[in-house]
């Protein structure tokens, strides 16, 4: 049976922005995620995400770590983290939890 994505995406919530100190989930950056059947009864997980700006300097920390957060849900084998820029991030894709931290209202 396959991960769950919620379950996939609650654990990205530990992969924190370092510049706005926030997780890449709520600030909106993980577009999709999608969970297969992989080998060995493993799941395997498939993330588009994407950074603030295209210049981002944190943006191959954030893909490395998002790689292995994933990859420690029980259960997943094969993650692919795929970094995409279309559409580009605009802060509306932020939760209501992102903006308190942010200030922004």
């Amino acid at each position: 049976m396959a991960v769950a994505e919620d379950v996939v995406r609650e654990a990205l919530k530990e992969v924190i922005d370092p510049e706005l100190f926030v997780n890449i989930v709520d600030l909106g950056l993980i577009y999709d995620v999608t969970v297969t059947e992989g080998d060995e009864g493993k799941s395997a997980v498939a993330i588009e995400m994407t950074m603030t700006s295209p210049a981002c300097p944190a943006g191959p920390q954030l893909l490395s770590q998002s790689k292995e957060a994933a990859g420690k849900v029980e259960g997943v084998g094969a993650v692919e983290v795929k970094l995409v820029m279309q559409p580009p991030w605009t802060p509306d894709r932020m939760t209501e939890d992102a903006r308190d931290q942010l200030g922004i209202f």
